[in-house]
């Protein structure tokens, strides 16, 4: 039994090990051909920094870049109120009318394929005749990113222990002021873990963004998609690699999130 087990273990050992590879190599050897000196792209040619030199000195590719961080900011900032409103009404307006309707609607993106997302909303701004550039990515990116932050916050306010709010009104506090006072200080990690996926799923877009935008207004990832097409150059892997450097910092940051969430939620969680 003992060896059967230890096979079992190392047979997992290697599958995690294997999916670990397939997943990060790739990745890997990104990193290391965007200090490439070498214009060839599958030929190394020693390690240089040239190609993030000559990145910093594109300025289509750093417009990309700061229009890509702007959508993200304001579409997770929008989308972070508006998620996190529809999480309290779910949470806690009970049975109201059209709950069924409302929660419906709210989850569809998280179910419906993109290209779809994308083309109804295309068809959305063509009928109104909006132009379009960084409002109507911005407002398709918070369509997107709502759902996903309404489904964080709710899990936490589910969470929680509903006396701690009930003691604060017992206390002299209002609804309002109890839920300030109380609940929302408990809401903050799970709201920031919110914005911050939002905020990455809103840099990485590309099918929704590819819909809504217009001249001038290229994101990062529909500029590197139209250079790509043409060949790789060095200078997308250099690009790639800060990317992947400013993910891993989200991640992180939203690892710490979770830990102090899920401690105060030990704390606060019903005995």
């Amino acid at each position: 039994m003992a060896a059967r087990v230890a096979r079992l273990s190392a047979f997992n050992m290697a599958s995690v090990a294997l999916g670990l590879v397939f997943l990060y190599v790739p990745i890997v050897i990104l990193v290391i051909y965007s200090f490439n000196a070498s214009r060839l792209v599958g030929v190394w040619g020693g390690w240089s920094l040239r190609w993030y030199v000559e990145l910093f000195n594109d300025q289509a590719m750093l417009s990309a870049v700061w229009m890509s961080v702007r959508v993200a900011f304001c579409a997770a900032t929008a989308a972070t109120v508006l998620g996190t409103l529809a999480a309290v009404a779910l949470s806690r307006g009970g049975r109201f009318r059209g709950r069924t309707l409302f929660s419906g609607m709210l989850y569809a993106p998280l179910v419906m394929p993109e290209v779809i997302t994308g083309l109804s909303l295309l068809l959305l701004f063509v009928a109104v005749d909006a132009g379009r550039g960084f409002w109507t990515v911005t407002i398709a990116h918070t369509t997107l990113t709502m759902c996903f932050v309404t489904v964080v916050v709710q899990s936490r306010l589910n969470g929680l222990d509903r006396s701690l709010e009930e003691a604060a009104m017992d206390l002299g506090c209002g609804p309002v002021q109890a839920f300030l006072a109380v609940t929302l200080p408990l809401m903050l990690p799970s709201i920031a873990a919110g914005w911050m996926l939002a905020f990455t799923l809103s840099l990485d877009d590309l099918v929704i963004a590819s819909f809504t935008t217009g001249p001038g207004s290229s994101t990062l990832p529909i500029r590197i998609y139209s250079e790509v097409r043409l060949g790789v150059k060095p200078e997308i892997n250099a690009i790639c690699t800060l990317v992947i450097a400013a993910v891993t910092l989200v991640i992180v940051a939203a690892s710490l999130v979770s830990k102090l969430t899920s401690a105060q939620g030990k704390s606060a969680a019903p005995l």
